[in-house]
Order: structure tokens, then sequence, then C-alpha cells
């Protein structure tokens, strides 16, 4: 009884194995398959979607920005007067902590509304977008985001920004309000004649424009090692249509 068993499960197992490497053979012949316009759009979508929202949800934690020094925002180097200033009143070295801290922490606030405007621009992408990406460096998809959403994230931003610099943090005084009198009184000194001669600068930073775009430096530059890495790591590619695009032969050129 048992060798009869055992003969009528050797078909059994033939069978079994010819289905095992039939689907090896099946899942060959789809990687070695070209990707279709459809499939290169869909798997590039969503890996944009998994970057952004990756790269976003990172920043958007309390610290995301302020605790950590790829991304942290400090001010301008122009601002050193006003570091120097500022320390000669009470609770100075103070008042440039919160300034530096309430910065962080607006963009910090300002990355958890960033979503939306990724997702419209994603939701566009074109089949010719979507070759020119895959076929381009390892931060082309970041890159066209960037191109795309820059403006509308500087709005997103800005006004965040401005309103922390716009605090009276100490004495009635806020950053804007020390900064403008600050390189006003340097921009005056380096317009005179004496200044001139002395070879002095004016200082024209626009405070908020320039965190603003240091805030956006740190979320693309977060978006940048999230593309990278999925272009890189087969680890990170978390879908099945990401797996396809991103492991074919046209992304690997």
């Amino acid at each position: 009884m048992k060798t009869l068993y055992a003969i009528m499960l050797i078909p059994a197992m033939l069978i079994l194995s010819g289905c095992a490497e039939m689907l090896q053979i099946a899942k060959t012949l789809e990687t070695d398959r070209p990707l279709t316009q459809y499939e290169v759009v869909s798997g590039l979508k969503e890996a944009l979607k998994v970057g952004t929202d990756s790269a976003a949800r990172r920043l958007a934690i309390q610290n995301g920005y302020f605790g950590d020094e790829m991304v942290k925002i400090l001010l301008p180097p122009e601002a050193s007067i006003i570091t120097q200033n500022l320390n000669k009143i009470p609770g100075g070295d103070k008042l440039l902590q919160d300034v530096i801290l309430r910065i962080n922490r607006s963009a910090e606030d300002a990355a958890k509304e960033v979503g939306p405007i990724f997702f419209n621009a994603i939701t566009n992408m074109t089949i010719q977008d979507g070759f020119t990406i895959l076929k381009g460096d390892k931060h082309s998809a970041t890159q066209y985001l960037k191109t795309n959403t820059y403006n509308e994230l500087f709005k997103l931003y800005q006004p965040k920004i401005s309103n922390s610099l716009n605090k009276d943090l100490v004495a009635g005084i806020s950053t804007n309000d020390s900064w403008e009198t600050l390189t006003g009184q340097w921009n005056q000194l380096a317009g005179s004649l004496a200044g001139q001669i002395a070879g002095f600068k004016k200082v024209e930073v626009k405070l908020d424009e320039y965190l603003t775009q240091k805030a956006l430096d740190g979320l693309f530059l977060k978006l940048a090692l999230e593309e990278e890495k999925i272009r890189t790591n087969p680890l990170a590619r978390v879908t099945d249509i990401m797996k396809r695009v991103f492991g074919s032969k046209e992304a690997n050129q």
C-alpha cells in the first residue's frame, strides 16, 4: 500500500516541480518584457508617493528639521552682526536659540501640509515625463517635483517662517526688527564714503525668503535621498509595480 502511494505521489511531485519551474520562467519573462507606458507612469507615481510621504513625514515630526544637522535651518552668515549685537542685551543668547528653534518648528509645521501639493504634481505626470525620469539620473524624480511644486511650496512655507520672525520674543523685539535695524545701520555705513573706501558691502538678504529657501532645500534633500534609496535598494520598492519598474532593464541602462 505504501509502495502504491509512493508511486502515485511521484507524478504529483513532478507536476508541482514543473509548475514551480513554469512560474519561475514566467517571472523571468515578465522581468524581461519591455515596460509599457502605463507601467512606467504608474511605477513612478507610486515611487513618488512613497518618497514624498516618507520625506515629509520625517520632517513634520518634532525636531524633524531642528534635530537633523543635514537640514537644520540657521540664520544666514550675514546674521553674525545680529548675533553680536543681541548678545549685548539681557537674554540675548537665549533669544537667538529661541528664534532658531521657532524657525525650525515653523518649517516642521509646514511639512505637514505639503502632501496635496506633491500629489497634484504627481497626478499630472505625463508619459513623456515618466520615461524622462526613469532614464534620468538618480534624482530626476526629485528634480521633476521641484520644478513643478517649488513656487507653491514657497507660498506654503514663507508665511509660517515669517510669523516666527515677527514674534516679539524679548523686550518687544522681533527677529525681523533686529535684522532690519542692524542691517539698516550697516548698510548706511557701507554706503558712506568711508564705507566705500573700506570696501564694505551692503547686506541685502531678505531674511524670510532666505530661511524659506533653506527649509525647502531640506525638504528636497530628504526627497532626493528617498528617491536614491528606491532606485538602488530593492527592499525600498514596497509595491509590485515599483519592483517591476525599477528592476527593469530600462531603469538600469
